[in-house]
């Protein structure tokens, strides 16, 4: 009976499939996978891949492990935020943008609410500040940093809604902060992000200061991951009733394994 209904089996013309259905299909591909693959499929693949609704998100963090250069990177990723026609909402970028990048992204996401990306060597303070103060819509943002400290003022003044801020550090700066503090981020962000929900600072040198200064003028904040920052003595016992969710065992434990892969590609990724 088995071996019968596998012979009288119709097989599924896949290039036949109700549009709906086949752009949920293809969303559960990545950029690379659609863009290199997927869309050279056939006609029908190729319109659906088109289609904005497509490109309303767009996730790129963990691609520089498949051998791609920093260049077919970009490309790729231009391409996809052109396909959004301005209705782009959410992109994360892996290790390989660029400042020109960064401005291709912001003048044609005006809409843009949610900003991921590591800091490139291509990157530069002042390009993502130009940036980010194009997208007046944002409101979480997260950044993966290799090197140099971010204007987070500047960052904040630009964008007033901004409800979500991740921080994260290099590993390698935790043996510095485990014996030096350092309040410069913590502060910046207590003057200028007052309307925090969620903040998450991984590997920062914040001490017990920087942290009440959050505390006190983010009224509204609720989340707080400090996992790796070592110089914070007194949080449970003066904010235990105020923040919701809290998350500061030393140890990175359950982090997102995509920070760990970014790391990484920061290391490895080819130039061109």
């Amino acid at each position: 009976m088995a071996s019968f209904l596998k012979v009288n089996e119709k097989p599924i013309n896949w290039a036949e499939l109700q549009p709906d259905l086949l752009s949920s299909i293809l969303l559960r591909l990545d950029v690379v996978e659609i863009l290199e693959n997927a869309q050279k499929v056939c006609k029908p693949w190729r319109r659906v891949t088109k289609d904005p609704s497509m490109w309303r998100k767009i996730d790129m963090q963990n691609v520089g492990s498949r051998g791609f250069c920093v260049r077919d990177l970009e490309k790729m990723c231009s391409k996809a935020v052109d396909r959004s026609k301005g209705d782009l909402v959410e992109i994360k970028i892996g290790a390989f943008g660029t400042v020109e990048l960064l401005n291709y992204i912001a003048d044609r996401a005006s809409n843009l609410r949610s900003f991921g990306l590591a800091m490139y060597y291509g990157m530069s303070k002042e390009g993502l500040v130009n940036a980010v103060g194009k997208l007046p819509r944002l409101e979480e943002l997260e950044v993966s940093i290799m090197w140099s400290r971010l204007d987070l003022k500047a960052i904040g003044h630009s964008c007033s809604r901004l409800k979500s801020l991740k921080l994260n550090c290099l590993c390698y700066w935790g043996s510095y902060w485990r014996s030096n503090s350092d309040d410069v981020d913590a502060l910046a962000i207590a003057e200028s992000m007052t309307e925090l929900r969620h903040l998450q600072l991984l590997w920062n040198g914040l001490s017990d200061i920087g942290l009440y200064a959050n505390l006190d003028n983010c009224l509204n904040l609720e989340h707080l991951d400090l996992r790796r920052c070592f110089n914070i003595r007194d949080l449970e016992n003066r904010y235990s009733e105020k923040i919701k969710v809290l998350r500061r065992h030393p140890n990175l434990g359950k982090l997102n394994p995509q920070f760990r892969i970014q790391m990484d590609s920061l290391r490895k990724q080819p130039e061109n």
